[in-house]
């Protein structure tokens, strides 16, 4: 997928769950999504990782705007759920205000838990979400496709772009005036319908601005739903948000934690390394080789240690995609010199042990080779 433009999300704006400072292993790609981790492992350095190294940030998009929506839906029956049952007496209500209170106060109060896949549910969560959807089912938004007003095959080329547009304005605004689990303003049904034609329009849609590939069948379903049926509740989007998250979890997720977990150099500056470091190699060997035809003493040949320890160490370090000393110090490389301190417990500690290691291959291997080019006997050519 190719590189796009965009900037990773903001994430120290958005309340999340307390990251699990406890964990002594590695964090699943849920906890990632869901806020729960820290650097080198968090969700900014995921989205990095996929802009940059596996080019399909476009899936990552996907997941956080679906994310969005179903953090709007959550918002919006909260916020209906009160006014329904604290701004109406009794008395007052018609049968089907009655009807909905009912519905409402049977859902009980939303809670604000990251959206994730339906396999990661607890039975009540996916009780609330299911009684969710069917409620928004129910009461569908003006200018959905129940009421006329969708796409069809009569719809001119030009009123389809025009929707497209405003969708997209809709929900660009919507996303400056909230974050990413709780918005702070008041959600409006038309948001919740403008969120789920942008996620349509820019992501499912052939030829859309960042199509991703998902089965036909996925997409075709989605598209029915959205256009005709004039749906808009978040399980319009379960089948390939799961799809989207076992796509990540198996092609994305082990890369990025070998990268960023027992790793923290990012490739071009591993390449970088790799190339200043057979260029320090070659330059040690020459001298250490002209030192010796010209039976230059040892003292002199002392001086091959500088070339040859930095080409150990830059090599040492390209093998295994690890400064060490950085990572001693506490840092990790995100963008090329851009660092951020390590503040994952278990992967700090995993970073602590391999450069360890790592240094202790390059004292052993640069010890050897300095010894024996400096005690090697010399003989004037």
């Amino acid at each position: 997928m190719a590189h796009t433009g965009r900037e990773p999300p903001e994430m120290a704006a958005a309340p999340s769950p307390l990251p699990d400072v406890t964990r002594d292993r590695l964090p699943t790609l849920f906890e990632v999504l869901s806020r729960r981790t820290l650097p080198p492992v968090d969700l900014f350095s995921f989205y990095i990782y996929m802009r940059d190294q596996q080019r399909s940030v476009d899936y990552l998009d996907f997941w956080l705007d679906v994310a969005q929506h179903m953090s709007l839906c959550r918002h919006y029956v909260r916020e209906l759920r009160r006014s329904v049952l604290i701004g109406t007496p009794d008395m007052e209500k018609d049968a089907a205000s009655k009807r909905s209170s009912a519905v409402l106060e049977a859902m009980g109060e939303m809670s604000n838990a990251p959206a994730g896949p339906s396999m990661y549910a607890s039975e009540k969560e996916r009780e609330q979400n299911a009684q969710m959807s069917a409620y928004l089912r129910d009461q569908p938004a003006a200018g959905s496709g129940n009421n006329g007003a969708g796409i069809n095959s009569n719809e001119s080329p030009a009123s389809s772009s025009e929707r497209r547009a405003r969708a997209s304005t809709n929900l660009s605004s919507q996303r400056m005036a909230s974050d990413s689990n709780s918005p702070a303003h008041t959600v409006a049904r038309e948001d919740i319908r403008a969120s789920a034609e942008q996620i349509l329009y820019t992501f499912l849609l052939p030829d859309a601005e960042r199509e991703i590939t998902l089965p036909g069948s996925i997409t075709a379903d989605i598209t029915a739903a959205i256009e005709q049926d004039g749906r808009d509740d978040p399980e319009v989007f379960d089948v390939a948000k799961d799809y989207v998250f076992q796509a990540m979890e198996r092609d994305a997720f082990p890369g990025f934690l070998r990268a960023r977990a027992f790793g923290n150099l990012v490739p071009p500056t591993i390449v970088a390394r790799l190339i200043i470091g057979l260029i320090a190699m070659f330059g040690g060997f020459w001298t250490a080789f002209v030192l010796i035809f010209l039976n230059a003493p040892r003292t002199t040949r002392c001086w091959e240690i500088l070339p040859f320890t930095i080409g150990v160490y830059l090599l040492a370090s390209y093998q295994y995609s690890l400064d060490p000393i950085m990572a001693l110090a506490g840092f990790s490389e995100y963008t090329p010199f851009n660092f951020a301190r390590i503040r994952e417990p278990y992967v700090r500690k995993l970073l602590i042990k391999r450069s360890i290691m790592v240094l202790a291959w390059t004292v052993l291997i640069d010890a050897g080779i300095c010894v024996l080019f400096i005690l090697v006997p010399g003989k004037r050519l």
